[in-house]
């Protein structure tokens, strides 16, 4: 056959195919019509068919399931059929009487429904029409006549057959009955006037329906429901039961397409409003230019300009800049993304692209200007100076300087220094910062990083976000209105991480020197150069901080205070600085020396000073109201008047030591906190038992083996300390670490934890002068531990006169202030035995 000619018959066949549609889809409407119009002659036409009569109603007939539908008596429906096993059925009914059980699925996912998931109650119909489509499926016209129940299946190939029983409706009367069948058809002239599917032929006829039977199986063929509920209504036997049915489902479906009309008139009315003031503001646009006057979007495009121009931005902002303002000028001011572009604009002329404060680099005034603000911090003081000096020098030979041959052209020029202040709380970490603004003469931005666990609080949101921003560098930046602050990042020590980033990573880029000259924040796509800013932060702890952030800065250790230091700061700022907060004047009331060390020994056991201040303001105010009380005003504090206001001392140290090591097996150790250090008491107690040995005090891995380690140097010598061989065999031990809420880890307690079970075993006690801090080894070697400082600064606290520690961490006793070595005598050892032969007390 030739090509065209093939072309010619695939066209006529598919206008064939497409007629044959038409006409089927019209026999549809028109046998509901007919249904709902002449009922009772169809009835009378088809006595003759033998699904009229109950009588030669057929016992078995084929099944054909149906899913996700229901076809009800007295209707007609188009169905579609696919299946194989469908398809048989259909071609061997077409040769008989036409008649076929139609039966709903239970589960309309199942492709073959088997007998076990079909309902029992269907409907007998007769094929009026079959139509082959191109696909190799069948579309059939059925009528359904008759209600039925399935007694049981006797064939389920080639297709299902069933023994059925006819089950008849009961159809009462009365006025009951009448009214419930005007109701329903009342409903459903309302649905169909809110859906425009629904023919106006359709519902006249309905509304012209007597037959409370038919009424109920008509409008349940054309309204929409759910399976279980159509089989429902088969399956009811009264006729008043299924037009009760009815009213519900017909109810439900007014009140949902009633409000869903709700909705569009309302989206309906704020689109023509849209669209009203945008009609409007064009005709305000054609008047403004008909009178020569500018619109307020023009006016909002020039500032933006003149703001772009001025502002100094690098050539990448610039460019971008200009491109999202053309943009603007082109949008309306209704439309969305307007808001956007202007917000995003506002931010990029605001930030401060070449403002930058002078610094004052006079070295002799920053001295000044810190150690007026803060007592000793010598080594941060030092630093900064370094840092103008570096300063001062390179403007002055700046000239000189880029004449040399040297030049990196893989790493950036650094300007800026990023340091970390590491140290406990109250030792005037935050406040420095501001000490360092104001010797330098630059502006001071604070912000807090405690807690922070969300990535786009550095860098940003996108800009597609709804409600997005930049991070709280570039926000702080705009406040401050300066490229070069000191910029204080708090508590870095304590970031957070979760499921929307890691904080600590997106600072990396931040707090390194060869990268910030770029930073790019995610809200405004374009480099910022954060080069020129000092950022300082400040944590508590190193080891919570990510080893590559901690790489990146300059690390600065903070102890605490001696007492005298703590005199120092409490009668330069911490007294003057109370005395105006609670309204007394500065030569109004004074502290005697003796005052302040009752105070800094017995009411406040610290590294900083913040409880030191605390309780200055509550001595204060005590005085203040004993004024006003018309008692006698205290002009000069002393002692007995700490006394007598505070109370009770809190803290006892000395006395507490040597309460707890009167007694053998109680040693005092020294142990590092966050906070700074502390002293540590080990208490060691034996019972008869079988060699067990409990260790408790909320206690970490490190330090159960540590106590497992000095017990076992304890056993293997247990003869040189004059220790009975068997005495283990027979005896159970308890170390017990007080205080048993704080957790505690670490190898440091070694030493005390040998030297505890040595004096109980030998029944000794210990100095009650004597602390010790170091790990131990099977063998009694002494290792190196950290943390001296900051716990020699606890011992001399606690009044401790000889410490014992290791031989290899004797350098780090340089770093302590003058009193400390000379109130204490520190002792190096190398080796257990030399603390337990001079930390007991010795035989008279």
């Amino acid at each position: 056959m030739p090509a065209s000619r093939w072309k010619t018959d695939i066209f006529e066949i598919l206008e064939m195919f497409a007629d044959e549609e038409r006409d089927f889809n019209e026999m549809v409407l028109a046998m509901n019509m007919d249904d709902l119009m002449n009922n009772e002659q169809l009835i009378e036409e088809d006595q003759q068919s033998p699904t009229r009569k109950t009588d030669e109603f057929p016992e078995e007939i084929p099944i054909l399931p149906l899913r996700g539908l229901v076809v009800f008596p007295q209707t007609a429906v188009p169905l579609t059929i696919g299946q194989p096993r469908s398809i048989r059925l259909v071609d061997e009914v077409v040769k008989t009487n036409r008649l076929v059980g139609l039966v709903a699925s239970k589960d309309a996912s199942v492709d073959e429904p088997s007998p076990d998931t079909l309902y029992r109650f269907g409907t007998l119909a007769i094929i009026h029409r079959l139509f082959r489509a191109p696909d190799g499926t069948i579309r059939l016209l059925v009528q359904g006549s008759s209600r039925f129940k399935i007694k049981e299946f006797t064939a389920t190939e080639p297709f299902l057959k069933a023994l059925v029983k006819v089950e008849p409706e009961k159809v009462e009367s009365g006025l009951k009955i009448e009214a419930l069948a005007r109701n329903v058809r009342d409903q459903f002239i309302q649905i169909a006037e809110l859906v425009p599917s629904i023919p106006s032929e359709i519902v006249a006829s309905i509304n012209s329906l007597q037959d409370p039977l038919q009424t109920v199986y008509n409008i349940a063929n054309l309204q929409r429901m759910e399976v279980e509920d159509a089989q429902e209504i088969l399956e009811l036997n009264s006729t008043s039961d299924k037009l009760r049915k009815l009213v519900g489902i017909l109810t439900r479906e007014s009140e949902v397409l009633n409000l869903g009309q709700k909705i569009q008139n309302e989206a309906r009315e704020e689109i023509e409003k849209v669209q009203r003031e945008y009609y409007l503001r064009e005709q305000l646009k054609a008047i403004q230019k008909e009178l020569g006057e500018s619109d307020e979007q023009e006016v909002e495009v020039s500032e933006f300009r003149i703001k772009i121009d001025k502002a100094g931005m690098s050539e990448e902002a610039d460019k971008m800049a200009r491109r999202e303002l053309d943009r603007l000028s082109r949008l309306p001011t209704a439309a969305a993304e307007y808001g956007v572009i202007r917000t995003y604009l506002d931010w990029l002329v605001s930030l401060p692209w070449s403002k930058a404060s002078v610094d004052d680099l006079n070295i002799n005034h920053a001295k000044e200007v810190l150690d007026r603000d803060h007592y000793g911090l010598d080594d941060i003081k030092e630093r900064i100076l370094e840092y103008l000096a570096v300063r001062k020098i390179r403007l002055q030979r700046k000239d000189d300087l880029s004449k040399q041959d040297y030049k990196d052209s893989i790493r950036q020029e650094r300007e800026g220094v990023i340091l970390c202040f590491v140290g406990p709380p109250g030792v005037g970490k935050t406040s420095l910062g501001k000490s360092i603004a104001a010797a330098m003469g630059r502006e001071f931005i604070r912000t807090s990083l405690g807690g922070l666990r969300d990535e786009a609080e550095i860098r940003g949101h996108r800009r597609t976000y709804i409600g997005a921003m930049p991070g709280r560098i570039i926000q702080a930046l705009r406040r401050v209105e300066t490229r070069n602050p000191i910029f204080m990042l708090d508590e870095i020590d304590k970031l957070a991480s979760d499921f929307r980033g890691d904080p600590a990573s997106a600072l990396l880029e931040v707090l390194d020197p060869e990268q910030n000259v770029e930073f790019r924040d995610n809200y405004l796509e374009v480099a910022f150069d954060l080069s020129q800013v000092m950022f300082i932060t400040t944590a508590n702890q190193l080891e919570t901080i990510p080893a590559p952030l901690r790489d990146r800065m300059e690390i600065i250790q903070i102890s605490g205070y001696t007492d005298n230091e703590k005199v120092k700061i409490a009668e330069n700022y911490l007294i003057p600085r109370q005395l105006q907060e609670n309204g007394l004047l500065q030569d109004e009331v004074i502290f005697e020396e003796d005052a302040i060390r009752t105070i800094i020994r017995q009411y406040t056991r610290e590294s900083g000073v913040r409880n030191l201040e605390r309780t200055i303001g509550s001595v204060l105010r005590k005085i203040v109201t004993r004024k006003f009380q018309k008692k006698r005003l205290i002009k000069k504090v002393t002692v007995k008047h700490v006394h007598e206001m505070l109370g009770r001392p809190t803290f006892m140290p000395s006395e507490e030591i040597m309460k707890r090591t009167s007694i053998p097996g109680v040693a005092t150790g020294l142990a590092w906190t966050p906070t700074g250090g502390e002293i540590l008491f080990i208490e060691a107690s034996q019972m008869p038992g079988n060699k067990q040995f409990k260790i408790t005090g909320s206690i970490g891995n490190v330090m159960e083996e540590s106590a497992i380690a000095a017990l076992t140097f304890v056993r293997s010598h247990a003869k040189e300390y004059g220790i009975e061989p068997d005495f283990f065999e027979k005896t159970d031990i308890h170390l017990h670490i007080p205080a048993g809420a704080t957790p505690k880890d670490g190898p440091s307690a070694g030493v005390t934890m040998t030297t505890a079970l040595v004096s109980l075993l030998t029944k000794k006690p210990i100095r009650p002068d004597v602390g010790m801090t170091g790990e131990i080894t099977l063998r009694g070697q002494v290792l190196p531990v950290g943390g001296i400082k900051e716990k020699m600064l606890a011992a001399h606290r606690a009044g401790l006169k000889t410490i014992f520690l290791p031989k290899e961490n004797k350098g780090d006793l340089d770093e302590l202030p003058e009193e400390v070595r000379k109130s204490i005598q520190f002792i190096p050892v190398d080796d257990v035995s030399q603390i337990l032969k001079k930390a007991m007390v010795s035989e008279e």
